[in-house]
């Protein structure tokens, strides 16, 4: 049974950034930050919070096999708020796949857990849920005084070189070939994505997360800790959420870099909004996102509450869709993502066959990369990001990496493609001040 005791907070910045450090220092946490920049259109919901934390391990569920089975099972015996990840690489769970390529981070397929103690925050007003027979009232009056403390300020002086599993020509090349599959028509379209990486670096995570997130505020960002693997992540897109019986998914395609000006960014915005390419991607995803709800709905129930919707982000300016239905009766909780898992945002359509393709263009293991972070609740309602714009590292070895990637189309140019991915990645490679090698 969970104990709660409510807290005004003095300072919200300093409290969500000290929640980061927290996070850090214990085994396992997860720490949510942003509440939402767009609301779901045509409905009345909003944000749960602006901050949610989850520190420190009460059970966990870490499959070796049959892992949304495990879930469900973890899900059914914890009537307890229940946080976690899925990775990319559980589409080999549901569909007859496999994933071959390096694999520098390492972080299992799926990671659940109830936590000892969780942390809500709106405004001034946070409330901790603790569990009375693990964590003392104690614990928890310390841990707000170091909340509520002043930091010592980590200067990040690491100088990093990202470098590619491609070269410059070697991508270009790859986004040619896989317009040859796109002009028989074995795909319509493929989400194609490269990692940078760095051996060897040393970073202090959760510095590194504030500065990601001070630089690039998003509605979900997310900064998690499983022993010595972490996550650093600015994502603006939501995956899927739930309320009551409703489902709701809010897929982006289509990308555009914010200008120095007023008027050369209303420019961007309506280009953007008026390219034939950006717009068929995005309703290629939304026709794939509708097929997928369809699986799990009560018959008739599917719409589109928004079709290729214009957001302003701090780097970037995105398309946006939400897609939404009413669920069936008698489903298991895990079976709003078996029926759409991996999201299509990231891999293209048809489905199935554009993730075969994309094991064999790719060079690198996606990971937690593409797949999603997010919680249960209780009542079984849910909210999960993609996790896109993000940091990967493995502390014990010191492997660092980023992936970004788009969608391609009979439509694309290669050269145009390697530019937006070098617009995704403005914002990490600000946040380290670094440089990317790009071979030739």
């Amino acid at each position: 049974m969970r104990s709660k005791y409510i807290h005004r907070v003095s300072n919200f910045d300093r409290f969500a950034k000290n929640l980061a450090y927290e996070v850090e220092n214990t085994d396992v946490g997860i720490l949510l930050r942003g509440s939402d920049r767009f609301t779901i259109p045509e409905t009345n919901f909003t944000s749960r919070f602006q901050l949610a934390a989850a520190l420190g391990i009460s059970s966990a569920c870490s499959p070796n096999s049959n892992h949304f089975d495990e879930l469900d099972e973890f899900l059914s015996a914890h009537n307890d708020w229940v946080f976690g990840y899925f990775t990319y690489d559980l589409k080999n769970q549901l569909e007859h796949l496999q994933s071959n390529n390096p694999d520098g981070v390492g972080l299992p397929d799926m990671f659940f857990f109830v936590p000892r103690i969780l942390i809500l925050v709106n405004g001034e007003i946070a409330e901790f849920h603790y569990l009375q027979q693990e964590v003392s009232q104690e614990e928890v009056s310390d841990l707000i005084d170091r909340l509520e403390g002043d930091l010592e300020e980590l200067d990040h002086n690491v100088s990093v070189v990202f470098r590619s599993h491609y070269s410059y020509n070697d991508y270009l090349n790859t986004v040619s070939a896989v317009k040859q599959h796109i002009a028989r028509g074995d795909v319509y379209e493929l989400n194609l994505c490269q990692e940078f990486f760095a051996n060897n670096v040393r970073i202090t995570p959760y510095v590194v997360f504030n500065k990601l997130y001070d630089r690039s505020p998003t509605p979900f960002g997310a900064f998690l800790r499983v022993n010595d693997k972490f996550l650093m992540c600015a994502s603006p897109e939501r995956y899927l959420r739930r309320d009551g019986d409703w489902l709701f998914s809010q897929p982006i395609k289509g990308t555009a870099p914010r200008m120095e000006s007023d008027e050369s960014d209303q420019q961007e915005i309506f280009r953007l909004k008026t390219d034939p390419k950006e717009r068929a991607e995005n309703v290629m995803i939304v026709d794939l996102v509708r097929n997928d709800l369809s699986r799990i709905a009560k018959r008739g129930s599917v719409r589109v509450n928004e079709l290729c919707g214009i957001y302003t982000f701090p780097q970037v300016h995105q398309m946006i869709s939400t897609v939404s239905c009413e669920l069936a009766d008698g489903l298991r909780p895990t079976d709003p993502f078996r029926a759409t898992f991996p999201m299509g945002s990231m891999t293209g359509a048809p489905k199935v066959r554009v993730m075969e393709l994309i094991e064999n263009f790719e060079r690198s293991k996606r990971g937690l990369y593409s797949g999603a972070v997010g919680y249960f609740m209780p009542n079984g309602n849910f909210d999960f990001n993609v996790v896109i714009r993000s940091l990967l590292y493995n502390r014990s070895n010191g492997y660092l990496s980023f992936t970004v990637g788009g969608a391609i189309t009979f439509k694309s140019q290669p050269e145009a493609e390697y530019r937006e991915c070098l617009v995704k990645a403005k914002a990490i490679l600000e946040t380290l001040n670094a440089q990317i090698d790009a071979a030739e």
